[in-house]
């Protein structure tokens, strides 16, 4: 862990042959994290995803954020929760260990409005379940869309192209070359982000589709919207490796992101990233309820990372 960004800098699992494996992508040193600009392992917000043109409206107030990918607003902007120094303590109970991570982003950061007390609670039970808990609070009203930014690569190294992914979704959110949703979400049947099982030998057609769209890097609306407890997003699996990831997660839409234009030292399709959030743009958006997070509210969410020898079914 690195309170930089509250970054996870690697997870280590146990492959088939009992073997480790560091199935998260990371970087060696600080200076490298200080230099990256692909949110590697990083918390991202105040808003994850992006908001059209850098600016929204909220309670007749009008709003402009800082602008950092082409013309609209990524993952909180330039200097996001991904550049923060964070506050870390660690913990430990009969049940799990872990670190709580903690952050002010002070009324005004990044143009967001209100004072922002976010904590980030990573933790790791006795089967080896990755837990992240989100809780934030606000003194004036104000949007809320945070997530994790972890690369998966369930071999440790190398390309994802042999990697295995079903999304339990049944829409998707179209996107303008700049990644911003064209129009309200549709059907994802017929269509190359049918992903609703696994890609593989028998859906190669699919997957030169997905291929010549440049990768993937589009929302999935997940079956049964947002919800109180965690239930299953995505399954991504390594045969090599034997390992496989389940995302369980409170959150209404899945951000598959197939690390197209990933730089050195990795490179595209080095990775898998697996963003649980709500929509992007979805404060400028009418067809969802807005992210809002108003004083004496709580903005919770929780995702889990769930680990598995695919060939003994135990968990890793």
């Amino acid at each position: 862990m690195l309170t930089y960004g509250a970054r996870l800098q690697a997870v280590r699992v146990p492959a088939d042959d009992g073997s480790p494996v560091d199935v998260a992508l990371g970087l060696p040193t600080l200076d490298d994290y200080v230099a990256d600009d692909a949110y590697l392992g990083a918390v991202v917000g105040r808003y994850a995803n992006r908001i059209a043109h850098g600016r929204f409206t909220l309670d007749g107030a009008s709003f402009t954020l800082p602008r950092n990918d082409g013309p609209h607003t990524l993952h909180g902007g330039p200097e996001g929760f991904h550049r923060r120094v964070w506050s870390g303590e660690g913990f430990a109970d009969a049940n799990r260990e872990g670190v709580r991570m903690s952050l002010r982003s002070p009324d005004g950061d990044m143009g967001f409005p209100g004072n922002l007390d976010v904590t980030v609670t990573y933790s790791v039970d006795r089967h080896g379940t990755v837990t992240v808990d989100y809780h934030a609070t606000t003194d004036a009203p104000t949007v809320v869309n945070l997530s994790q930014h972890v690369y998966w690569n369930l071999a440790g190294t190398g390309s994802v192209d042999g990697h295995l992914l079903t999304v339990h979704a049944d829409q998707y959110l179209p996107v303008d070359p700049a990644g911003l949703p064209l129009t309200d979400p549709r059907p994802v049947t017929g269509t190359a982000f049918a992903l609703d099982a696994p890609l593989g030998p028998a859906r190669r057609s699919s997957e030169t589709q997905i291929a010549r769209r440049g990768g993937l890097d589009h929302c999935y609306l997940l079956r049964g919207g947002a919800t109180r407890e965690p239930r299953p997003a995505a399954v991504l699996t390594e045969p090599a490796s034997g390992l496989r990831l389940e995302t369980w997660t409170t959150e209404p839409g899945l951000q598959v992101y197939t690390a197209n234009t990933l730089a050195k030292p990795f490179g595209p399709w080095a990775a898998v990233c697996l963003e649980t959030q709500n929509y992007p743009d979805g404060p400028n958006r009418t067809w969802t309820p807005r992210p809002v997070l108003r004083p004496g509210g709580v903005y919770r969410s929780r995702t889990e990372y769930r680990f598995t020898a695919t060939t003994t079914g135990k968990p890793a």
